[in-house]
């Protein structure tokens, strides 16, 4: 499994986060740009990203190149991700998904779980 970190804050720890969750899920912290084109063009197969809303810079560029239909936003200030809710994302067949980069310690495991365990 590849995953590109976009977003705007945190990159590097949610790098750290999701080796520390699997090691084997090979990840590359770019810019917005490029981690939605890594998507589009199939070189990742999921996008995470964090900013201070948990849709905007984060999910921005994602949005303008794959689509909304393809991205969830999994919180927002004062709404924290949803296990079920990042579940029932990743089996619709979502490939990005933002948060609020003080939310990344809950999304992040829940994200990764959800994508190993995908239906």
């Amino acid at each position: 499994m590849k995953i590109v970190i976009g977003g705007q804050v945190e990159k590097k720890a949610i790098e750290g986060l999701i080796k520390e969750l699997d090691a084997s899920i090979e990840t590359s912290v770019k810019s917005d740009l490029d981690a939605a084109m890594a998507i589009k063009t199939g070189q990742a197969d999921y996008y995470v990203g964090a900013c201070h809303t948990g849709g905007g810079g984060a999910l921005a560029m994602a949005i303008a190149m794959i689509g909304r239909d393809q991205c969830e936003t999994v919180s927002i200030p004062g709404k924290q991700p949803q296990e079920e809710k990042v579940i029932e994302a990743v089996n619709a067949g979502k490939k990005a998904f933002g948060f609020t980069g003080d939310h990344m310690e809950k999304a992040i495991p829940m994200i990764v779980n959800a994508l190993k365990n995908k239906a």
